[in-house]
Order: C-alpha cells, then structure tokens, then sequence
C-alpha cells in the first residue's frame, strides 16, 4: 500500500507566510507609489494650471489656448519628480534590470499612459464644450488620473522595477 503525501500542518503555516508577506510587500509598494505619484501630481497639477488658466494675476495664461501641450509640459516634470522618488523610495528593492536603470520603459510607460487623462481632457474640451478651470481638472486630473494610476502601477512593477530573479 502505498502512502499518499498530506502536506502537515507546518508547511500549510510557512506557505500562509509567504503569502501574507508578499501581499504586505505589495502594499507597502503601493504606498510609497502613491505618495511619490502624489508629489508628482501636486506640481504636475500647479503647473497646468499655471499654464492653462493662469497664476492668478489677472494676466492671459501662457498656454491657455494649448491645454494639452500645458499637460504634456507639466506632466513631464511630474515624470521625472515621478522617476526619481520611485527609484530611490517606492521601489529601493528592486535593483535595476536594465542598463538604463529602467528609464527607457518609464518614459515610453509614462507616455502611452499620458494618453488617458488627454483623451478625457479633449473629450471635455472638444467634444463637450467645456473649457473652464474645474472641468479641465476632473477630466485630466481626476477621471484621466484614475484610469492610468493602476496601469502604471502594474506595467512599471512588471517592466521596470522588477524583481531580481533567483
């Protein structure tokens, strides 16, 4: 007769660790994600608004009839305040893969996924008709920011700040 293998009741505890851990490592990622995408947003978000709509000094914005090149602008400067804080705090545990330290990928991720919150601007713009302060806001840095906040989170984890392997 020949005896079945039953797991014991420690492997079923060691396998429990392993898994509450690595969710634990998940989220701590993601807050630190979140907070140096928050920083990042913060000046991306005073600077689109500078541009588009003005410091507040009654003068003409500088880019007020150009909001997507405004977005583009400030956002890259998000981008590289975005960079910097991940690779350093967010994501310290996950050496660098690629010779360039990830920054091709991050740059080519931040862009693809750049394309969200302009569709949403454009879609309020042009297609609704609405060009005031806060509906250029909810469109771009609301709803667009929602739609690519996961997709980064994951396409960064996944091709940027890997793992090492082994």
């Amino acid at each position: 007769m020949r005896r079945e293998s039953v797991p014991s009741a420690r492997d079923a505890a060691s396998a429990s660790i392993l898994v509450g851990s690595r969710h634990q490592r998940v989220l701590a990622e993601l807050g630190r994600f979140l907070t140096v995408g928050g920083v990042a947003t913060v000046v991306a978000f005073v600077l689109f608004n500078g541009l588009v709509h003005g410091w507040g000094a009654g003068d003409r914005a500088l880019l007020s009839d150009r909001p997507v090149l405004a977005y583009v602008l400030a956002n890259t400067v998000g981008m590289v305040i975005s960079y910097r804080g991940a690779r350093s705090w967010a994501f310290r545990d996950r050496p660098p893969r690629q010779a360039d330290g990830g920054r091709v990928a991050y740059v080519l991720i931040n862009l693809v996924t750049m394309s969200l919150p302009i569709a949403c601007l454009v879609v309020s713009r042009d297609v609704l008709g609405l060009d005031d302060p806060v509906s250029d806001n909810i469109a771009a840095n609301v709803i667009g920011l929602a739609l690519g906040l996961g997709a980064r989170f994951y396409l960064f984890r996944r091709f940027v700040f890997r793992r090492p392997l082994g």
